[in-house]
């Protein structure tokens, strides 16, 4: 039969005594010493952000990381078990810019890259104690004493190589692409840090009509959740072989012809009276003019006709797709098909260019009701709903992305498409779905890596440009650069504003090298840490290969698309090798209202109010226990 604890046994006192003991007699260090020389069993820990408290979540996953190596040791295995820092990027720089009351980037430059990244530099370990703190707590061993920090300069010289090896294998590209973009931040978000970002959202649905320049009475028919991109549309994009219809029906007193799609008549219609008086193929839209909704910037090339595409459907909408090439990828590839011009209305921060006069200056999700309105009070308006669906926010300040043209270094990822889901189909899953499900679905669509931030602190981004004739080389040490300049940069602090103001001439015209502004995804960072933890190929060579690939990693199901994948993709493309053999992706914890808990969020439970009534043992066992890993 269960017996009851007494009250009068204090757990915690119990447990704090023995972690005393083993503190005191330094027994996490014993056991890593003594099993030198036995079978090597290599744990990654997933590098956390000390500038905010650790939260219940925290536990979660610091319980599960303990489970395996504590076993391990137990069994004879020598398990190193180093911790780690991560240290730069938006959520560090955020932090700063609330302490200077910034909201935004000028104001950082104005305030000066140098003492802006001095006070990022001081902020990263705020809560480094309560970390340290509760990693003791609840007895999880990691050594924080030699721990790992992305910010020291050994860090991300290695960085930097495996960059130069990249760019020696021409994966490091410039691209002019449409990208998620972040306007508060000014960044752009690579693919698997937009999918960190999804919240539901409720937008505008309008259906707007464009007149036909030959048919006066007749009107294309084009559906859009984004009405600030009207003002650069340049095209409207219909299916060559969906069945498309001309119907009639009564406007104030007039009767007016509109073209959609046949299949979505009802449902955009719904109870309403049409007259259906044509029925054709897309293909014979192909080449129709309209006139264009909005004349704010003038075309240097043929526009606002229509033109084909393979990926317009008829789920939603009307089956003809308004495009804008500057905001939207499929519409900026319709747009090289087409040769299509590039109406870039939008600044970088998000507002209307002073040409959109109505609106300028204005962020375009606020301009959305005002461009509604004047579409009404034109007669272009057929009706305006709203729409409630899943829209990618910035994982760090919670600001709608835009998809925006912006020229971005990106990494040729999709070329080792098939490697990255061949050496996945190896890998030991927690729970076993995720492997061809979460991670291989995500892997099986890969899409390039957007490698660059328009940011200030972080790991700088190793290329240098001529400024005359644009030539460009990539850099993969200190020692490199020191060559390049003919003088030693051995203690030059590689972040910027420092790295910035290091040139040489060029080699082609004699002409100043300048590093490229650009800043690379804290992402890559974490992802590099099989390497740059231990300064390889620097130093460390046999540490390294002892300690890659790793046996054991473990995270919640949200670093799926983030740690998880950045470790994965980084050494698929520098080894042709998987970096970790086993991992456990753990479910989220929610809080009261069902959301994940997270520290940007400020909706995480104190540890210490679970840890201070049952103590550490019984909330690990709980953990464990309350569900199977990854629900």
């Amino acid at each position: 039969m269960f017996k009851p604890v007494s009250p009068k046994l204090n757990v915690t006192s119990m447990e704090e005594g023995v972690l005393k003991f083993w503190k005191q007699a330094g027994v996490f260090k014993k056991t890593v010493e003594q099993r030198k020389g036995g079978p090597e069993y290599v744990f990654y820990e997933g590098p956390p952000t000390a500038n905010g408290k650790p939260g219940v979540h925290h536990v979660l996953a610091r319980a599960f990381k303990d489970m395996f190596p504590r076993y391990k040791i137990m069994r004879g295995y020598h398990v190193s078990r180093r911790g780690g820092w991560d240290t730069h990027g938006l959520p560090v720089e955020i932090e700063v810019e609330k302490q200077l009351g910034f909201t935004n980037k000028q104001q950082i430059e104005e305030y000066g890259i140098d003492k802006f990244n001095e006070l990022c530099k001081k902020s990263v370990f705020t809560y480094i104690q309560d970390w340290e703190r509760l990693t003791d707590r609840i007895a999880f061993w990691v050594d924080l004493q030699d721990a790992y920090v992305t910010y020291t300069n050994d860090y991300i010289e290695s960085v930097w190589w495996i960059l130069k090896n990249f760019w020696d294998k021409d994966l490091l590209y410039k691209g002019y692409k449409v990208v998620p973009y972040c306007p508060r931040c000014g960044t752009p978000l690579s693919d698997h840090e937009v999918a960190l970002g999804y919240d539901e959202a409720t937008d505008p649905s309008v259906f707007v009509r464009m007149p036909l320049v030959d048919r006066p009475d007749t009107s294309l028919l084009v559906w859009t959740t984004t009405p600030w991109t009207l003002p650069g549309n340049v095209a409207v994009v219909a299916h060559p072989d969906v069945e498309y219809v001309t119907v009639e029906r009564e406007n104030n007193g007039t009767t007016e012809k509109l073209i959609l799609a046949k299949a979505l008549v009802q449902k955009v219609f719904g109870e309403e009276w049409v007259k259906v008086v044509d029925t054709f193929k897309g293909k014979k839209l192909n080449g129709l003019k309209y006139h264009p909704l909005y004349t704010f910037m003038p075309v240097d090339k043929p526009a606002y006709y229509v033109v084909m595409g393979d990926y317009v459907t008829t789920e939603d909408g009307t089956g003809l797709v308004h495009t804008a090439p500057a905001f939207g990828q499929e519409d900026m590839e319709t747009g090289k098909k087409y040769d299509l011009p590039v109406l870039m209305t939008v600044l970088p921060d998000g507002t209307f260019m002073s040409e959109v006069t109505p609106w300028r200056g204005v962020f375009v999700k606020k301009a959305d009701p005002l461009i509604i309105e004047d579409l009404r009070a034109r007669g272009l308006l057929l009706k305006s709903e709203e729409y409630t669906h899943t829209y990618p926010f910035c994982w760090r300040c919670k600001t709608p992305l835009l998809y925006y043209a912006r020229e971005s270094w990106y990494i040729r990822t999709s070329a080792f498409r098939d490697k990255l889901v061949a050496l996945n189909n190896t890998i030991n899953w927690v729970p076993e779905h995720t492997r061809e499900g979460r991670f291989g679905n995500w892997l099986e669509n890969n899409i390039d890596w957007a490698l660059s931030r328009e940011r200030y602190w972080g790991t700088p981004l190793p290329i240098w440009e001529c400024e005359k004739c644009k030539h460009r080389e990539g850099v993969g040490s200190v020692a490199e650069l020191s060559e390049k300049t003919g003088r030693d940069l051995s203690e030059l602090d590689l972040h910027r504003p420092y790295v910035d103001q290091v040139h040489w001439d060029c080699a082609e015209c004699g002409g100043q090298m300048t590093r490229v502004p650009d800043l690379i995804d804290v992402w890559f960072d974490s992802g590099s840490m099989p390497v740059a933890q231990w300064h390889y190929p620097f130093e460390n060579k046999e540490k390294f290969e002892g300690q890659f690939p790793a046996d054991y990693i473990c995270e919640a199901v949200d670093q799926t698309r983030g740690w998880f994948y950045s470790l994965h993709a980084i050494s698929t493309l520098l080894f042709g090798e998987v970096s970790f053999k086993n991992v456990i992706s753990l479910g989220l914890i929610l809080d009261g209202d069902g959301y994940k808990m997270s520290k940007s969020k400020g909706n995480i439970i104190a540890p210490w109010d679970v840890l201070s009534i049952h103590g550490a043992d019984a909330f690990r066992w709980y953990l464990y226990t309350a569900t199977p890993p990854g629900q």
